[in-house]
């Protein structure tokens, strides 16, 4: 009875290794970057691939429900007795820990209709929904902001555009821009230091020069 185990162990320590590698690559070069890249970076070779995902619309799919279950993963590590506005603080620079694994609709990917997908996404929009009810009610964030615009704006977060930079640094900076706008009370502190114009512009005499 061992051997079964040990063989479904290390098939679904392959399906991981594969969907990391691929989210990761996807990230890079836009999701049809060959899936021989995506299992050679996984260390595997391409009938691994196969034998898991049957084509890039299956692998997309397992991509989708996995980030899914990474945000509600996030969700569960939130402290109930935090502030409301902290909790939605904390939710913004957790999606920005895990850029790279995500792959959702509002990235690009095709949106999945199964039940288990949209139990998901509105378990996820509901709670980010209790984060706001809690920062009205606690007094610590105003203003007319829904958990749509907590998702669209995690969306331009998570999805850098120019690798070369500090994308984690700039991302809270606008975080706490962010949530600035939200504060019943502040400010709160912006990370420094600011990135400026000519930081900008060497990120991309770097990438030009590459």
């Amino acid at each position: 009875m061992s051997r079964p185990r040990k063989v479904r162990k290390d098939a679904e320590a392959n399906r991981e290794r594969l969907l990391a590698a691929a989210a990761a690559a996807m990230l890079r070069g836009g999701r049809h970057v060959p899936l021989a890249t995506i299992a050679a970076e996984a260390g595997l070779g391409i009938g691994t691939l196969y034998r898991s995902y049957a084509d890039r619309d299956a692998l997309l799919q397992a991509l989708e429900h996995r980030a899914y279950g990474l945000l509600n993963s996030l969700l569960d590590q939130l402290d109930d007795d935090s502030t409301g506005l902290n909790q939605v603080r904390r939710y913004l620079e957790g999606t920005v820990d895990i850029a790279d694994q995500l792959v959702l609709p509002l990235h690009g990917a095709p949106p999945l209709g199964t039940p288990e997908a949209v139990a998901a996404r509105k378990s996820i929009y509901r709670r980010l929904e209790f984060f706001l009810a809690t920062g009205r009610e606690d007094g610590t964030i105003r203003g007319p902001v829904n958990a749509t615009d907590l998702l669209a704006f995690s969306t331009l977060l998570t999805q850098p555009k120019a690798s070369v930079l500090d994308w984690a640094h700039l991302a809270r900076r606008q975080i706490a821009h962010f949530l600035n706008g939200l504060a019943a009370e502040g400010p709160i502190e912006v990370p420094g230091p600011a990135v400026e114009r000519d930081d900008v512009e060497r990120a991309f005499e770097g990438r030009t020069n590459s």
